[in-house]
């Protein structure tokens, strides 16, 4: 695993943390639909499906990681989204599907600094 790998497991692990601190429940990690692409978190917040994007930076580098979502990435959730639905045979949730983003800034020194925005597409 190269240091930026392993900067975005620490991320996804901090995120994780997060939400299920706030009583969302994490169904899976990672998630994979073929070529698609891949879900970071899939996670349920009640009645919702949460699809979240988990984007880790270190301060003073590359863009903030909260203008992470583009319009483009914010499609391609949308279809794994779906992808996972069909693939997991779950049904549309009552609550609807919802995306979310973690953004982390760790700084030079002292704790990560974590923002969680819901509803970014």
């Amino acid at each position: 695993m190269n240091s930026t790998q392993a900067l975005g497991r620490y991320g996804e692990e901090l995120a994780t943390r997060r939400l299920t601190a706030t009583g969302m429940h994490i169904l899976a990690r990672n998630w994979r639909c073929g070529r698609a692409g891949e879900i970071d978190i899939v996670a349920r917040d009640g009645d919702t499906l949460v699809i979240c994007e988990v984007k880790t930076r270190r301060h003073g580098t590359y863009e903030h990681p909260m203008a992470a979502v583009t319009p483009t990435k914010a499609e391609r959730l949308r279809r794994l989204a779906a992808c996972w639905l069909d693939r997991t045979g779950t049904p549309a949730p009552a609550g609807g599907i919802r995306i979310d983003l973690v953004g982390i800034v760790l700084p030079h020194k002292g704790a990560p600094v974590l923002t969680h925005a819901q509803g970014v597409a």
